[in-house]
C-alpha cells in the first residue's frame, strides 16, 4: 500500500476496529466477524502490518494491580527551545521507564508528560533525578485522582 489511507475499505476499517477492542482473536474468529473466510482476511492483517498500519500488539495491564497506582502529568518548559535542547532532552525521556507518555507542545509549556510511579515517594525521586536534565527551566505537576475515559482505540468513523 503506497498511501496506506487511500486504499482503507470498510472490511480493513473493520478489521481494525476489532484488532483494536481484541488483539487475541483468531484469525478464524477475525475473518467471520468481517465477514471473509480466513485466508483473505490473514492477507488483509499482514498488509495492514506492512504498511505500518497495525503497529503491533500489546496486553493492557491495569496499573494499580501491577502496584503502579500514582498517575502523574508533568509539564516540562526547556530554558530554550532550540533543536538540540529538544532532542538532548528527549533522548533523556526516551530512558525512563515511569514515564508512559510524552508530547512536545504548544502553548504554556514545552512537554507534557504522563508518569506512573507506586507512590508519592517514588514521584519525589524522580523529580529529583529527571530536573538534572540540562535545559529544564520549570516543571509542573498534576497528580491525577482517578480516570474517567482510558482509551486505546483509535476512532475509525472519520474513515468513511
Amino acid at each position: 500500500m503506497s498511501d496506506p489511507m487511500a486504499a482503507l475499505d470498510s472490511v480493513d476499517r473493520r478489521i481494525l476496529e476489532h484488532l483494536q477492542t481484541d488483539g487475541r482473536l483468531s484469525n478464524a474468529e477475525l475473518a467471520e466477524k468481517v465477514g471473509l473466510s480466513a485466508s483473505p482476511c490473514w492477507r488483509r492483517v499482514r498488509a495492514l502490518e506492512e504498511a505500518g498500519i497495525i503497529r503491533g500488539y500489546v496486553a493492557l495491564l491495569d496499573a494499580k494491580a501491577v502496584g503502579l497506582p500514582v498517575n502523574v502529568f508533568m509539564s516540562v518548559s526547556l530554558t530554550t527551545q532550540v533543536q538540540s535542547a529538544l532532542q538532548r532532552f528527549e533522548k533523556a525521556v526516551q530512558q525512563r521507564p515511569e514515564v508512559m507518555e510524552c508530547y512536545l507542545m504548544t502553548g504554556d509549556s514545552d512537554y507534557l508528560l504522563r508518569i506512573v510511579v507506586p507512590d508519592l515517594e517514588a514521584y519525589e525521586r524522580f523529580v529529583m533525578d529527571f530536573t538534572r536534565i540540562a535545559g529544564i527551566a520549570q516543571i509542573r505537576s498534576s497528580f491525577a485522582l482517578r480516570p474517567v475515559k482510558q482509551g486505546t482505540a483509535l476512532p475509525m468513523a472519520h474513515l468513511g
